[in-house]
């Protein structure tokens, strides 16, 4: 029994036992009969994940996550990438004619008004993943975004710098107002003034973080330290840093976070927050999957919060004693 929980998403299972299930399941390389499950009343649902993620590592991590959980919980994920504009809602009405059972939304579709409310009008159940404020009615799996760039910033003085860039993601996303806000709770706690001029817009892109980075680096007074609100816009940062001449992290500590491939793809390799991706594809399919079948083991919390981890490569060192060279 379960065995058949774990592997039906059921929130009744204590971390540590499913833990042990799923390893066993790994080990034994088992799998669901699905004959037997379909006589047993519990046939695959059809799920689907719309994506129009700018980040490449962002969304592989998040595949990887979703599929490997639609596999335990025989589920079908049905895959479809929604362009700019108004697109997605052509695609999810595509999807609901099609008798879709539940839909997934990475962002920056989770906050998508007229897709939810599409949705909600459908009466399809969707979960919304790394929203940083989702709405008491919608399903969510997400992080603390604000306590984890706060404790970044604090790791970024506690090395001792005190002029800290930061570079913000796209203003549409209650994520990247929340790492923001918590980069700005780190600074006041130190007592140090917000200096508007040490924070730049970008849009979660590698194009994006190169032109924030160079309007940073190209103050007359530039940062010592610079925190990009994803991998992406840190890994543009190390890219201008070095054609300045500037060694990283010698002469510009640079953070990022999410922690995707790209992180270890770069040099030097970027400290980051370690936004747990594919765990959370994971709890959403199986979130999702549990308010299809109405298990009978309970909802699950609607709200799901998991843990981020601050990790340190080489991207991160004390500013310098002496004065940095002219550019």
């Amino acid at each position: 029994m379960t065995v058949s929980r774990v592997i039906n998403g059921e929130s009744n299972v204590r971390p540590a036992t499913r833990d042990r299930v799923n390893d066993a399941i790994s080990a034994l390389n088992y799998a669901p009969n699905p004959a037997a499950r379909s006589l047993a009343g519990a046939g695959p649902s059809r799920v689907g994940l719309l994506y129009s993620n700018p980040s490449a590592g962002f969304l592989s991590e998040f595949l990887l996550g979703s599929l490997d959980q639609a596999s335990r919980s025989d589920v079908q994920i049905i895959v479809e990438k929604c362009d700019l504009g108004d697109h997605e809602l052509e695609v999810a009405q595509h999807l609901i004619d099609g008798g879709i059972d539940g839909i997934i939304l990475p962002p920056p579709l989770c906050e998508a008004p007229a897709l939810l409310a599409l949705l909600d009008a459908a009466n399809i159940p969707s979960v919304a993943v790394a929203t940083a404020l989702p709405a008491a009615s919608q399903m969510a799996i997400r992080i603390d975004d604000r306590a984890a760039a706060a404790t970044m910033t604090r790791h970024i003085m506690d090395l001792g710098h005190r002029r800290i860039g930061f570079i913000a993601g796209n203003p549409n996303l209650s994520a990247s107002d929340q790492r923001l806000e918590g980069y700005r709770e780190a600074l006041a706690e130190a007592g140090i003034a917000i200096d508007p001029d040490l924070i730049v817009d970008g849009l979660f892109t590698y194009l994006s973080g190169l032109d924030a980075a160079e309007q940073l680096l190209g103050l007359t007074d530039p940062p010592t330290a610079i925190f990009s609100s994803n991998d992406d816009m840190a890994a543009a940062t190390v890219a201008v840093a070095h054609r300045r001449g500037l060694d990283v992290p010698g002469d510009l500590t640079v953070c990022g976070f999410d922690d995707t491939t790209l992180s270890t793809a770069i040099w030097p390799e970027l400290t980051t927050i370690h936004q747990p991706i594919a765990d959370m594809a994971r709890a959403a399919v199986a979130l999702l999957v549990g308010t299809i079948r109405r298990q009978r083991g309970g909802d699950a919390p609607r709200h799901q919060v998991l843990d981020y981890t601050l990790i340190r490569r080489q991207s991160d060192a004390p500013p310098r004693r002496r004065p940095r060279a002219s550019l």
